[in-house]
């Protein structure tokens, strides 16, 4: 009693010039990098729980959750609507009639104007799915809810990492912090050494002055760094679903080194495949899709069927009697002949949606090729960076040594050796910056290429190549 089922049938998404392979080089020769759980990789057990807590307890995952809830419920109310619907009643109506009214009570014998009537029954109703308005409507939730899930993976991955951006600015604050106040620590000695031989004549007020003008510039500098390290500390813990103040015993935590990887990030057409942002676009297209189908079947016939039985009678003693039964059906065919024109509106309408879903696929496409490029091109001159800070603060190390050496041999004053050590503060300082930076590029660059996810519980309808 299906004869067929109107609308486009979804196929794929459209084509997508994603160009050649990536604008600089990567290294591909490699194993995969471990995206579903790459901040386990980086030897941070602090961050790992961090990333764990917020998985599990952050408020925007659950908000996720329950909206993955709400669309599998729309998905099995849609199919609910391929099955009967049956309903059950019983009552009891004691009523009267007037004797004065268009029915003549008073007159017909053995009629009663007050009565007690007895009824239990049933009525069922099936509408036939002809041209497959409930199969497009059922499609339509079902893609929907593989796009929520996509978007919930969306969230996840975001989530990740935030935490371990935040989490490295922390970390990355209070490692500039100790460097700096290192430097003041050395301006201080600066100072009171300069005012000590202004004392004796060997130097000016005006050499006292430009040393507590440095001592000062330098000082001024700490409440700066405090404050963005307690502020990503409170960024932490509103992370991990938390009040704020939960996570600053991490005020005074220090983190391990990080290792700054040569990410081996495969094709670049690959991360079409990790993107839950690309495969909820395909999604909602398919869904929109199927919405064609639905406007459609309003342009054709409806066959309803209804029925209904049960027992009616005055008296309880022959309610259920076989005389006391009642039954009916009732077949109801409809059909919008003249509307006015609003079903093929609606269906005009639907398809613009639909081309603006397939147009928000491309989006989707080029926007993570876009996020993938960039980050990958700010993490590679991030690791130059640090490279070139890592042989600047190596040449301030072996410069203080041999200031170090000739300052023990009496060749140079204290004043000299104290300038040799603000310059390996300097390039501390300039190093754990540049490291810390990175490190939030190495983060964009996993989200960019959609790592914090299992791919295998991509929507299963959704292409992965």
């Amino acid at each position: 009693m299906t004869a067929c089922v109107v609308g486009p049938d979804y196929r794929a998404p459209p084509a997508v010039d994603t160009g050649g392979g990536w604008t600089r080089p990567v290294d591909q020769a490699s194993a995969p990098a471990e995206l579903a759980r790459w901040w386990s990789t980086l030897g941070d057990p602090e961050l790992e729980r961090l990333v764990d807590t917020a998985l599990a307890q952050n408020l925007d995952i659950r908000q996720a959750a329950a909206r993955i809830d709400e669309a599998r419920a729309l998905r099995d109310r849609a199919a609910g609507r391929q099955l009967p619907t049956v309903a059950a009643g019983a009552s009891v109506n004691r009523r009267r009639q007037s004797e004065n009214g268009p029915l003549p009570i008073g007159t017909i014998p053995g009629l009663e104007a007050s009565q007690t009537i007895y009824d239990a029954g049933f009525d069922a109703s099936w509408e036939v799915d002809l041209f497959g308005a409930n199969r497009r409507a059922l499609e339509g939730a079902s893609t929907r809810l593989q796009a929520t899930q996509a978007e919930a993976q969306g969230v996840r991955m975001r989530i990740a990492a935030e935490v371990a951006r935040t989490w490295f600015e922390a970390t990355g604050a209070g490692e500039e912090l100790r460097a700096q106040r290192a430097a003041v620590a050395t301006f201080q000695q600066t100072l009171e050494l300069t005012r000590s031989r202004a004392a004796l004549g060997d130097v000016s007020g005006a050499d006292v002055d430009a040393a507590h003008e440095q001592w000062a510039a330098a000082n001024a500098l700490l409440p700066g760094i405090e404050a963005r390290q307690r502020g990503a500390v409170l960024g932490l813990g509103v992370l991990l679903g938390a009040p704020p103040e939960r996570e600053l015993k991490l005020l005074d935590t220090a983190a391990p080194a990080l290792a700054l990887p040569a990410l081996p990030v495969g094709e670049r057409a690959d991360i079409l495949r990790r993107r839950p942002d690309v495969l909820a676009a395909e999604r909602q297209l398919a869904a929109s899709t199927a919405d064609i189908g639905l406007a459609t079947a309003e342009l054709f016939p409806k066959l309803s069927i209804g029925a209904g039985g049960g027992f009616q009678a005055l008296s309880t003693g022959e309610w259920f009697d076989g005389s006391s039964a009642r039954f009916s059906i009732l077949p109801l065919i409809s059909w919008r002949l003249f509307d006015g024109g609003r079903v093929r509106a609606e269906i005009r309408a639907r398809k613009a949606v639909q081309r603006q879903a397939a147009l928000g696929y491309e989006q989707a496409v080029l926007t993570a090729l876009g996020d993938a490029e960039r980050a990958l091109g700010d993490y590679n001159a991030g690791l130059d960076t640090v490279a070139r800070r890592q042989a600047a603060l190596d040449a301030s190390r072996r410069s203080l040594g041999h200031a170090e050496a000739r300052f023990a041999a009496g060749d140079i004053a204290r004043v000299e050796l104290l300038a040799a050590q603000r310059l390996l503060h300097e390039a501390e300082t300039a190093y754990v910056r540049a490291h810390a930076t990175t490190a939030v590029q190495l983060v964009a660059v996993y989200k960019a290429i959609g790592g914090g996810w299992d791919l295998s519980n991509a929507p299963s309808s959704a292409p992965v190549s």
